[in-house]
């Protein structure tokens, strides 16, 4: 539709097969959304990207140029799972260590993403200045269109209005830093691109739309009022 390159459509495509981000849950908190409900698909989701995100890709990009799913397998497991694991593992070996370290770690994930977003931007910089706008206005439709149709989905199955909300955060929001470094180590630069932006705006559009849905009631908020008057 907006004639992208081949390395571009597949970094669409990396970034929106990727697992939910730890980012969703605390925007689906700020949104008053059900934040149990976010970080369990968060945490299933990632979980599952071993396998999902390597077949998803191969479905939707393998038109376009080669795609190693297995080289995918092994590169999530490795940038994935085996952290998570290895914390779980030093959590219970040294909680007091642990525990000292927790209010730091935030500040470490926000630089290690960071530097990603810049190694990439500058590996891509010619691409970028060519057709910069170009791919802003497809990954602010890609997040824009994921956000409505989780709404949505939420909506046709009858759920709740702080359900739909994280169903909707959930959708649009991915782990764009994990999309960035597999493209960088599978396909391009140019096609780690679309992550790296997605990593910025997603951000920008979660923080908007939190602040929005936090001022406006999801319906439960006035059961609860009149239960307490009630009482």
């Amino acid at each position: 539709l907006l004639g992208l390159s081949a390395a571009l459509t597949a970094g669409m495509v990396l970034a929106g097969s990727a697992p939910g981000g730890t980012a969703s849950n605390v925007m689906v908190y700020l949104a008053k959304g059900d934040t149990a409900l976010s970080v369990a698909m968060t945490s299933v989701s990632t979980l599952l990207a071993p396998i999902l995100t390597p077949l998803l890709v191969l479905w939707l990009a393998g038109e376009y140029l080669p795609v190693d799913a297995g080289g995918l397998f092994v590169s999530i497991l490795q940038i994935v799972l085996v952290p998570v694991v290895l914390g779980v593992v030093l959590r219970l070996l040294f909680p007091r260590v642990i525990d000292r370290m927790l209010d730091a770690l935030p500040l470490v994930s926000v630089a290690g993403i960071t530097a990603v977003v810049v190694l990439v931007v500058s590996a891509s910089a010619p691409t970028l200045l060519s057709i910069g706008a170009l791919i802003v206005v497809a990954v602010v439709l890609h997040n824009s269109l994921g956000l409505a149709v989780g709404y949505g989905i939420g909506r046709a199955c009858g759920l709740d209005v702080a359900s739909r909300r994280a169903i909707s955060v959930e959708v649009g929001m991915q782990n764009s830093g994990l999309a960035a470094a597999l493209a960088s180590v599978h396909f391009s630069p140019a096609a780690a691109l679309p992550a790296a932006i997605f990593s910025v705006w997603h951000n920008v559009s979660g923080s908007l739309l939190a602040s929005y849905w936090s001022r406006r009631s999801t319906g439960a908020d006035h059961r609860q009022d009149s239960t307490v008057t009630r009482d």
